[in-house]
């Protein structure tokens, strides 16, 4: 998949250098004569199933009759929207349709543990969320149809009162762009921003026009960016997950205590260093954050197979020409330690050497040949690792 850029007059250096998380930037025709796998149809029976997670917004703006709702939803549900101004929204599209995972990596220029996931929104006539701000970058791909984009870096904050929705009182644009099919829209955080689906759009999810070129569908790839709150609530649990009994307050040659309840100024240096001596810990916490990161914001947890499997059977399976393949329910990251490297799956955390860690961590270094010769022509370990991430569910082995 060649990346958003190759049909571009700037270049990936150029775009982090000059745009990325500074200022907005349109790509008109990022993906020429674009034409997306999925139509309205398939993200309607989708936000039917109970395993994806998706919202209903109906309202309009300026007005304060916004309402939200989750899913799953019936066609009882879609048959009683309006004409106009309603979004759909389902989240981890590419991870129920994995075959879409193929248009993230079009933004290989960026880390894989920062992007997020696939969430697409269909929209009537007018259809928004309201105008908003969002604290991660994200680019917006039109799929279909028509959406204007409506953005402004200085804005008011203040939010509309008693709305479900985070949607802002007052917005004023500052740049305008109608987005055809195959344009892409990037956005820093941060950057107010106001989408409405063109009057082209037509027909409810659901319902036979909603399939038509017409149908405004967008396509928001997010990235994954955690707050600072999200990184010490999870490493101070994993800290006391995995603390080291050892490490306790001690306080040797302590001195009479001499006022009563009062925690002394060499105790509070004492009860800090032992704070600082896990915190600061250069093996624990590139430790935490790869078993962080790798587990960020699931959705759900991968599903072991209902039958475990051995080396043999493995092994047989790739002289047959299976392959091995990501769950996309899980993430896989990797990091070069001090002796190899350590895997990262769904939070699980695995010793392995480089060359095999970066395999792994490619959706494309798991085909029948290159799974073959990972479990073939290397150590038995290598084998007992493969089989433990199959039967922990992280990968998953396809026959031809």
């Amino acid at each position: 998949m060649p990346n958003i850029f190759d049909h571009s007059a700037i270049t990936v250096a150029e775009f982090l250098r000059d745009y990325w998380q500074q200022k907005p930037l349109l790509l008109r025709e990022a993906f020429p004569g674009f034409r997306p796998e999925l139509d309205a149809d398939d993200i309607a029976g989708l936000a039917c199933d109970e395993m994806a997670e998706s919202r209903l917004v109906t309202g309009r703006y300026p007005g304060r009759n916004w309402t939200l709702s989750y899913g799953p939803f019936s066609d009882e549900d879609f048959a009683a929207l309006p004409d106009r101004d309603w979004t759909l929204l389902v989240q981890d599209v590419e991870k129920h349709y994995p075959p879409l995972r193929r248009l993230l990596a079009a933004f290989d220029f960026l880390p894989r543990w920062r992007i997020d996931d696939l969430m697409v929104s269909v929209a009537g006539p007018g259809g928004s969320v309201g105008p908003h701000v969002d604290q991660y970058d994200v680019f917006l791909l039109q799929a279909s149809g028509r959406r204007r984009w409506r953005v402004a870096e200085h804005f008011d904050p203040e939010l509309e009162p008693d709305c479900d929705l985070n949607v802002l009182r007052r917005f004023e644009a500052e740049q305008e762009w109608v987005l055809a099919p195959g344009d892409l829209l990037y956005l820093p955080p941060g950057v107010a921003h106001f989408g409405t689906a063109e009057e082209a759009a037509a027909g409810k999810p659901g319902a036979e026009a909603s399939s038509g070129s017409n149908t405004c569908m967008t396509w928001s790839i997010g990235m994954r960016a955690p707050s600072a709150a999200d990184l010490l609530q999870s490493f101070g649990e994993w800290l006391a997950a995995n603390a080291d009994e050892g490490g306790r307050y001690g306080d040797p040659g302590l001195e009479p205590a001499t006022r009563p309840g009062e925690i002394d100024p060499a105790a509070l240096r004492r009860l800090r260093d032992l704070a600082r001596a896990c915190i600061d810990d250069d093996r624990r916490c590139p430790a935490f954050l790869g078993s962080f990161l790798s587990r960020y914001r699931l959705a759900h947890e991968p599903a072991p197979p209902p039958k475990a499997v051995t080396p043999a059977e493995l092994r047989r399976a790739l002289d047959r020409g299976a392959s091995l393949r990501h769950n996309p329910w899980t993430r896989l990251l990797w990091l070069q330690s001090a002796d190899g490297a350590w895997l990262f799956a769904a939070g699980s955390a695995f010793a392995c050497n480089p060359e095999l860690a970066e395999a792994l961590c490619d959706p494309d270094g798991l085909s029948g040949p290159t799974a073959q010769r990972l479990a073939t022509g290397s150590p038995g370990d290598v084998e007992g690792l493969l089989c433990e991430l199959l039967n922990r569910g992280h990968l998953l082995l396809e026959a031809l």
